[in-house]
């Protein structure tokens, strides 16, 4: 069984060699051992300590194109190299390398397609109370939205199945972590944790610097994905809310209007009969955007197929799944 460890970095010359050293090359279950160091156009000589340092895979992209992208890059090039599980962790040695062996223990196993290391954030000394409370409610919110239970959704620190990166398609530009677990969730891909250690802070975040932006990046992939898989729902809820405000002042003027004041309060109709020709184009909407989730479904099959073919296997799920 191969196991590759890939290492999204942007200017990590200063980081890098220890989180190499971190990550332990002999595993109970795996017969080999590589690294991915997937460079997002960094400016310093992260390429060259890479190379230096024995690195077997090193691809490059030519400008900064975000985590997201280079996450699945990654991805990619692992399974065109045979990757049996991937694991991915962070270039600034964030997590804790030697836990790796727990990570991938439940895909050895067998008993899970993913598996997202939990850090415990709670404990973490150097997380502000603020962060510490993004992180609580941010991961209780994609674990009500993807239906899986994991207690620090935005850990990068995960494994992967051969069969699972096969079958993901990140295609949001910030968050590839949301993404994977509301995808995972919505195509039955089972998914578990293990609590892993951390390591001391070596430098700021580079997702974090503001948090009124972290959050609207967030949300908006959290919207984004749960209303690619779940259109009809969201559209429903929306056109529902839309609905209820229009009745409130339609209910009004005719209370009015029963009552033989009802000329001096038109305007209450009107405003009414808007929100609801709203919540009904809003229904129309979700219709039709679930048609369309049908079709996505079936490119998603598609390209899947195509993925097979061009790493020039089959398909080895159970064919009841």
């Amino acid at each position: 069984m191969k196991l590759i460890i890939q290492i999204p970095c942007l200017n990590e010359e200063q980081t890098l060699p220890e989180t190499l050293a971190d990550i332990p090359r002999d595993i109970p279950g795996i017969d080999c051992t590589e690294i991915l160091v997937i460079d997002d156009g960094s400016t310093d000589g992260t390429v060259s300590v890479a190379e230096s340092l024995g690195v077997e895979h090193i691809i490059r992209n030519k400008h900064t194109k975000g985590l997201a992208y280079t996450f699945q890059r990654g991805l990619e090039v692992c399974l065109q190299n045979d990757a049996d599980i991937i694991v991915n962790t962070d270039g600034d040695n964030q997590y804790a390398g030697q836990d790796i062996p727990k990570l991938i223990q439940p895909i050895i196993d067998g008993t899970a397609d993913i598996v997202v290391g939990d850090r415990q954030t709670g404990r973490i000394p150097h997380f502000s109370k603020a962060k510490k409370m993004l992180q609580w409610a941010g991961s209780s919110m994609v674990r009500w939205l993807a239906g899986v239970q994991v207690p620090d959704a935005v850990s990068g620190f995960r494994a992967i199945s051969r069969e699972s990166a096969i079958r993901l398609n990140i295609v949001s530009p910030f968050s590839y972590t949301i993404e994977m677990l509301i995808q995972a969730g919505k195509r039955n891909m089972s998914v578990s944790s293990v609590p892993i250690g951390t390591n001391p802070k070596t430098r700021e975040s580079r997702l974090f610097r503001s948090i009124p932006r972290f959050l609207e990046r967030s949300l908006t992939t959290m919207v984004r994905m749960y209303a690619m898989y779940k259109p009809l729902r969201v559209f429903f809820y929306i056109g529902t809310v839309l609905s209820v405000i229009g009745l409130i002042p339609i209910t009004r003027f005719l209370y009015f209007y029963f009552n033989g004041v009802g000329e001096g309060h038109v305007q209450s109709l009107v405003l009414g009969g808007v929100f609801l020709m709203m919540g009904f184009m809003t229904y129309l909407i979700g219709l039709v955007t679930d048609l369309i989730s049908f079709n996505r479904k079936l490119l998603e099959m598609t390209l899947e197929r195509v993925k097979r073919l061009e790493l020039g296997e089959t398909d080895s799920r159970p064919k009841s799944e």
